[in-house]
């Protein structure tokens, strides 16, 4: 039976006649397009638009490109000084695509630039032979309707990654958040429908493909991101401590991210609230960093926290940081007695892998795939909703426990080896197999 594939909202795009065949060597196992249209791999994670989301798109293409594989990345050029292409890693090259103002648009304003950004791409092909590329490998909503584009133009498979579902988010939004259109909604699920394979982060993203969008199951596999063990490893408490000028005796409890109600940092600052008034004697040496800037709705309010902090009486215990690069991130993450991920919803939540992999215990929100990437009670604490009596309890315990922390941190470690980039890369190969199969079946069934 052949499969609907309703069609997208991309308008058609011309055709381009001229083909020069400037064909190079062939990569050993091939040539993949990855498409990340509004935010860019090699953007800082932490502020804007760019988050897990970056590190994903780069870490998975550096290990693909390590077992072989070419990985050209496209996304859309932000400033006129950026060069037209950058070489991230060996094998990986991230190509600027030029789609409307570099600046000034918000994500909402995106979609009126597909259809440039999808030209573009195409003009990029045709520069060689046919057949340049073997797969097309989208990320984000946004990205993944020009990928279906691509993927009808070139006779390659789709393979699409989420990262976030609109109907997930609208069901958890946080207070004062906006929800997601109904644009979006109608979007995503037009790439469920043409999408040859789906990657989901875990099996309860795979559940919500399935449940809320009518995924076939048999075009869902789950891949775990990974955590790059070389930038992300313990290298001790109290020389992180001392080298961010952090106190040895300090209980730090860090916050790293974008700052969004989704994100829910507002969540840790009403917790340490209430946890003061119950605990006054923790004051003088509690420390509660916020890592991250403003995005997003975040964006309506850049000083929100800050306000918040202030009229909640925390203001002497909050540090905010700037978003930093990961191997001062790592430093962060290692000088914490608790990383909190509050988060209403995360489809994996690498944040707390890589405090993990640091040594460090998470208290995050059990929900998305938090539940995944926290093994609850043995290498940090889940909790169940956002109330600050509840969070403030758990912080108690961390704070108190020295036992605790200790037989955390070491489970930390443990479950944060269950998680690398290397076996992500080859777990994505083999979906990428399954799709071509999805797509060779497709055809001859049509």
């Amino acid at each position: 039976m052949t499969r609907r594939r309703p069609g997208l909202s991309l308008p058609a795009v011309p055709p381009i006649a001229v083909r020069p065949i400037l064909r190079g060597p062939r990569p050993v196992h091939g040539r993949v397009a990855m498409i990340s249209l509004h935010t860019s791999p090699l953007d800082q994670p932490g502020t804007g638009d760019a988050g897990g989301m970056n590190v994903y798109v780069l870490e998975l293409s550096k290990r693909l490109a390590d077992t072989g594989l070419a990985v050209e990345i496209f996304t859309r050029s932000t400033s006129s000084a950026l060069p037209p292409s950058v070489e991230a890693h060996p094998g990986v090259l991230v190509r600027h695509v030029e789609a409307g103002p570099y600046s000034g648009l918000s994500k909402s304003e995106l979609p009126g630039q597909q259809c440039v950004f999808a030209r573009e791409v195409l003009r990029q092909e045709a520069r060689h032979a046919q057949g340049w590329y073997d797969a097309v490998h989208t990320h984000y909503w946004l990205s993944g309707q020009v990928g279906a584009l691509m993927r009808d133009r070139w006779g390659v498979p789709l393979v699409h990654s989420m990262h976030t579902m609109a109907k997930v988010k609208n069901l958890a939004l946080a207070q004062g958040d906006t929800p997601e259109p109904h644009a979006r909604v109608v979007g995503e699920q037009q790439l469920v429908d043409a999408a040859d394979m789906l990657i989901a982060n875990t099996a309860r993203e795979a559940d919500q493909l399935t449940s809320l969008y009518a995924a076939d199951p048999d075009r869902v596999a789950v891949v775990h991101p990974g955590v790059d063990l070389g930038v992300f490893r313990p290298v001790g408490q109290d020389v992180a401590r001392a080298e961010l000028g952090i106190p040895a005796d300090a209980l730090v409890l860090l916050f790293a991210g974008r700052i969004q109600p989704l994100k829910g940092p507002d969540v840790l600052l009403r917790a340490v609230a209430r946890l003061l008034e119950r605990r006054p004697d923790l004051r003088h040496s509690l420390v509660v960093p916020v890592v991250g800037g403003p995005s997003g709705s975040g964006l309506e309010r850049p000083e929100g926290l800050v306000e918040l902090a202030r009229g909640l009486g925390i203001s002497d215990v909050v540090r905010f940081v700037p978003p930093v690069a990961q191997h001062e991130l790592a430093r962060w993450y290692a000088a914490a007695t608790a990383v909190c991920v509050p988060s209403y919803n995360e489809s994996f939540g690498l944040v707390a892998v890589e405090a993990q992999a640091c040594g460090t215990p998470v208290v995050a929100a059990s929900v998305g795939g938090l539940p995944t990437a926290v093994a609850d009670g043995r290498s940090g604490l889940l909790v169940d909703g956002h109330a600050s009596d509840d969070w403030a309890h758990v912080l108690e315990q961390l704070c108190t426990q020295p036992a605790l922390r200790s037989r955390l941190a070491a489970g930390a470690l443990d479950h944060a080896r269950g998680f690398s980039w290397e076996h992500a890369a080859h777990a994505t190969r083999a979906v990428y197999a399954r799709a071509a199969q999805s797509l060779g079946a497709a055809a001859m069934s049509s």
